[in-house]
């Protein structure tokens, strides 16, 4: 069974470590502020100047001028710091944020991303993505593993306009964890109840499935 948005989201915060400073974009992504263990200091950054996001608000907590790249309200942990976009980038483009997770519309087996372009379609533009592949070497995409009516997204070659090119290494769809490697996707994991040949026909990529392909594992709710 295909993974929800709050399990994508679940399964990239198994990926943060203790002091990660880490860039969440606009989808999928922004829900793994809601999935940090309790334990750990994660500080999240948003490219229009905010080091520190914390959960989105309640309707106790809800603040309108407060909002992520995505314009969606959020919190503020305590020691966040409030900064101008230039500022953002320069942290970005720096090299500063362990870690990016960002949406795409196509993955293809060189690590090249588009995420910004769809012809014929009304797309709001790039915003800061194609920064933050330029600047960061840890990225997860997470997207959904083919389109609405079954067409892979998982390709040889992207057909879209690229975003960046040859700087992807691990994606997260909806129905397998997958790592990119000597131009082939590497199925590391596959969602709960989802088979290795449906994974198989629903990636035009080339694909390496290793002997075996364990489940993901959720932590149980309390």
């Amino acid at each position: 069974m295909a993974l929800t948005r709050e399990q994508m989201a679940q399964r990239v915060a198994q990926e943060l470590k203790d002091g990660f400073y880490v860039n969440l974009g606009i989808g999928i992504p922004t829900l793994v502020a809601n999935y940090i263990p309790q334990d750990m200091a994660v500080m999240l950054q948003s490219e229009n100047g905010l080091l520190g996001m914390g959960e989105f608000p309640t309707g106790e907590t809800i603040d309108a001028d407060m909002i992520n790249a995505g314009k969606q309200t959020v919190t503020a942990v305590k020691g966040a710091s409030i900064f101008s976009s230039a500022e953002s980038f320069a942290m970005i483009r720096g090299g500063h944020v362990d870690l990016t997770v960002l949406g795409a519309f196509e993955v293809d087996v060189q690590g090249s991303i588009a995420s910004w372009m769809i012809p014929n379609k009304l797309v709001k533009g790039m915003g800061g993505a194609m920064d933050l592949v330029a600047g960061a070497d840890n990225i997860i995409v997470t997207m959904t593993h083919a389109s609405k009516n079954g067409e892979s997204k998982l390709l040889d070659t992207c057909s879209l306009p690229l975003t960046g090119k040859g700087c992807i290494k691990k994606v997260l769809t909806d129905l397998a964890w997958l790592e990119i490697e000597d131009g082939a996707f590497i199925l590391k994991e596959r969602a709960p109840g989802v088979t290795v040949e449906e994974i198989q026909s629903k990636t035009q990529g080339k694909l390496i499935v290793p002997d075996n392909v364990p489940e993901m594992q959720f932590a149980q709710a309390s």
